[in-house]
C-alpha cells in the first residue's frame, strides 16, 4: 500500500516539473490515473487480515497497471514533448540544431521531417546572409548615392555615397521632406555653403516623382542625374533613389563638343580674314584712280571691313586659347605675389570707380607648384568679372563704390589652400549659379561665356576644386582650392 502510494506520487511530482504549457494535461492523465488505482489498493487493503498473499498479488499488478499506465502516459505526450523542442527551436532561430530521433514509429517520420526542414531553413538563411553582406558591400563600393525608403516614405537605408554627398544628421527614419523644409539637421562638419548646398539638392531630390530621371545641378555647379524608382517589399510599394554625379563627364563632353566647334569656326573665319584682307589691300591700290571727293570715302570704307576683319579674327582667337591652351608647366611660385600683381594692376581702375580692392586675410602659405601664366590670367578674369559685377549693380541703382576683398588661407584639414575672390555687386544668384560654367553661357548683357570657361580650364588643369555661389550679405564668392598634390 504505500509502496502505490509511493509510486501514484511520483507520478504527480513528475508533471509538476513539465513546462506549463502541458501541464494540464498531464495533470489530468496523472490525476486519473491515481483516482483509478487508488481506490483498488484500498479494496486490496481490505485483504490483508484473512488473505495476506492475496493482497500480495494484488498489490503487485496494481503496480505493475500503474506502471503500465505511466510508461504509456508518456509515450503518448511525447508528440507534445517534440511539439514544444520544434517551437522553441523555431522561436530561437537555432536552424542549425537537430532533434534525435525517439525510436518511435509515430515520430521518427515527424522528427526527420522537422529536421529536413530546419536544414533547408539554414540553408537559405546562409544564402541570404551571404547575398545580404554582397550587397551592403556593393552599396559601400558603388561611388553612386543610393537611398531607400520605408513603406511611409522615411529613409531606411543610404550607402556611403549618399552619406558623403547629402551630409545628412541622422537620417534614418525621416523623410527628405525634413531637410527640404529645413527641419533637418547637417552634418556639423559641413560650412554654411554646403549645408545650402545640401539642403537645396535635397528638395530637388524630394521633387521626384517615382519613375522618373533628371539631371539635377546643385549651387556649387555640379551636376547629376537622379532616379527614382519603385520596388514592391511584402506588397507595399517602396521608393529608392539613386544619383550619380555627371560633372567630370559632362564636362569633358562639352570640352570635346566645343573645342570641335571652335576649330571648325576658326578654320573658316581664319580663311574668309586672311583672303578677305588681301582683296581689301588689293582695292586700295585702286584710290589714286578715283576722283579725289570719291577717294577719301573709299579708303575710310576698306580701312573700315580691315578694322572689323581684325577684331572678327582677335573675336575667334579668344575662343581659340581655350581650346589651344597648353598643358600647365609647374613651377613652384608664391600665390601671394601673383595676387599681388593682379591687384596692383586694377589698382586704379578700381580706385577711379571708387571700388576698394584689398586682402581681407592673407596667411603664410608655401610656394605651389603652378603655371604662373595661366593662374594669373584666370585670376584676372575673375576680379575682371567681379568690377563687372559692381558697375552693374552701381548702374542700377545708382550708387558709387564697392568692395573686392581677397582671402588667402592656410592648409585645412584636407591639407588645401584656398583662395577667395569676394564682391560687393551682388549679380549672382542660385539659379544662374548653376549654369555659369556651362559653354557660352553669360549673364552679362553682350557677353561671350568665354572668360569662366577659359577660368575653368586652367583650374582643372591644376586640379584645383572651385565654387561660384552667392555669399553672406549679397555678396558673390569665388572660392578655389589648391590641392595639396600640387604643393612643392
Amino acid at each position: 500500500m504505500t509502496g502505490a502510494m509511493t509510486g501514484a506520487a511520483g507520478v504527480a511530482r513528475a508533471a509538476a516539473h513539465e513546462p506549463a504549457a502541458r501541464m494540464t494535461l498531464r495533470h489530468r492523465l496523472a490525476a486519473y490515473l491515481a483516482a483509478l488505482h487508488l481506490p483498488l489498493f484500498g479494496c486490496a487493503a481490505l485483504l490483508l487480515p484473512d488473505h495476506p498473499a492475496w493482497f500480495v498479488g494484488a498489490e503487485t499488478l496494481l503496480l505493475a497497471s500503474l506502471a503500465l499506465g505511466w510508461r504509456l502516459l508518456r509515450q503518448a505526450l511525447a508528440p507534445l514533448d517534440y511539439t514544444q523542442r520544434f517551437h522553441d527551436l523555431l522561436q530561437d532561430q537555432q536552424y542549425a540544431s537537430r532533434l534525435a530521433a525517439p525510436r518511435l514509429g509515430e515520430l521518427d517520420g515527424l522528427v526527420d521531417t522537422f529536421n529536413a526542414m530546419l536544414a533547408a531553413l539554414h540553408r537559405e538563411r546562409l544564402a541570404i546572409g551571404e547575398q545580404q553582406g554582397f550587397l551592403d558591400r556593393l552599396l559601400e563600393a558603388t561611388p553612386h548615392a543610393v537611398l531607400v525608403f520605408d513603406f511611409d516614405g522615411a529613409i531606411s537605408l543610404l550607402n556611403a555615397g549618399a552619406a558623403r554627398l547629402l551630409g545628412l544628421e541622422a537620417p534614418l527614419g525621416r523623410p527628405l521632406a525634413a531637410w527640404a523644409a529645413g527641419s533637418g539637421g547637417f552634418d556639423p562638419a559641413l560650412d554654411a555653403r554646403a549645408r545650402e548646398r545640401s539642403r537645396e539638392l535635397v528638395a530637388q531630390l524630394d521633387a521626384l516623382a517615382p519613375g522618373e530621371s533628371r539631371l539635377l545641378t546643385d549651387t556649387g555647379g555640379r551636376r547629376y542625374r537622379a532616379q527614382r524608382g519603385r520596388f514592391f517589399d511584402r506588397g507595399f510599394a517602396r521608393d529608392f533613389l539613386m544619383i550619380e554625379e555627371l560633372t567630370a563627364e559632362l564636362e569633358d563632353s562639352e570640352r570635346a563638343t566645343y573645342a570641335r566647334l571652335i576649330r571648325v569656326l576658326a578654320h573658316e573665319v581664319n580663311n574668309t580674314v586672311a583672303a578677305t584682307r588681301s582683296v581689301l589691300d588689293s582695292l586700295l591700290t585702286y584710290r589714286s584712280q578715283l576722283a579725289e571727293r570719291d577717294a577719301g570715302d573709299f579708303a575710310t570704307a576698306i580701312v573700315a571691313v580691315k578694322r572689323r576683319n581684325v577684331s572678327l579674327g582677335e573675336f575667334i582667337e579668344r575662343f581659340t586659347t581655350v581650346v589651344k591652351m597648353p598643358a600647365p608647366e609647374l613651377r613652384p611660385a608664391s600665390l601671394r605675389a601673383v595676387m599681388d600683381d593682379i591687384l596692383w594692376l586694377n589698382r586704379d581702375q578700381c580706385a577711379g570707380r571708387g571700388i576698394r580692392l584689398a586682402w581681407s586675410r592673407c596667411d603664410d602659405v608655401a610656394p605651389l607648384a603652378l603655371d604662373v601664366q595661366l593662374i594669373e590670367q584666370a585670376l584676372l578674369n575673375i576680379v575682371k568679372n567681379a568690377i563687372e559685377a559692381i558697375d552693374a549693380r552701381n548702374a542700377a541703382d545708382g550708387t558709387r563704390g564697392g568692395a573686392i576683398r581677397i582671402e588667402l588661407a592656410g592648409r585645412d584639414d584636407r591639407g588645401r589652400v584656398r583662395l577667395s575672390v569676394i564682391d560687393s555687386g551682388g549679380q549672382l544668384d542660385a539659379a544662374a549659379a548653376r549654369r555659369l560654367f556651362t559653354p557660352f553661357y553669360t549673364t552679362r548683357k553682350g557677353g561671350q561665356g568665354i572668360g569662366l570657361m577659359f577660368v575653368r580650364e586652367v583650374l582643372v588643369r591644376h586640379g584645383c576644386a572651385y565654387a561660384l555661389a552667392p555669399g553672406d550679405d549679397g555678396e558673390t564668392r569665388f572660392d578655389i582650392w589648391f590641392p595639396a598634390a600640387v604643393t612643392m
